[in-house]
């Protein structure tokens, strides 16, 4: 996988250019402070189930869902390559046996 860009990323280099909006008018139509954009499209901020929902709803794609998977991607990267910190992580976990691996059922 390579390095996924941040959900926000997407709005400010393609949407709004595309769209010819400022990050406030866009911000005033999803019903949200101009901050609170600024601070998503600036990646300082995560895509969570509300802003999700009003994105979708603003523009028909992606859908809710899809806008929460680009977060959940992005942070999976970011988590699995910031370093020492996964790697102590990996460390410590420990696998399952084989023998009670087998066992799981997942519906």
């Amino acid at each position: 996988m390579h390095n996924p860009p941040h959900p926000g990323s997407i709005l400010k280099e393609d949407v709004l250019p595309a769209l010819d909006l400022q990050a406030q008018d866009a911000a005033e139509q999803l019903g949200i402070t101009r901050v609170q954009f600024s601070r998503f499209i600036n990646g300082h901020s995560r895509v969570t189930p509300d802003l999700a929902i009003r994105l979708s709803k603003w523009m028909p794609a992606p859908s809710a869902s899809m806008w929460l998977n680009m977060q959940a991607e992005y942070d999976l990267w970011q988590a699995m390559h910031s370093g020492k910190k996964f790697k102590v992580i990996a460390y410590k976990v420990k696998k399952i046996s084989s023998q009670k691996e087998s066992d799981l059922e997942f519906a």
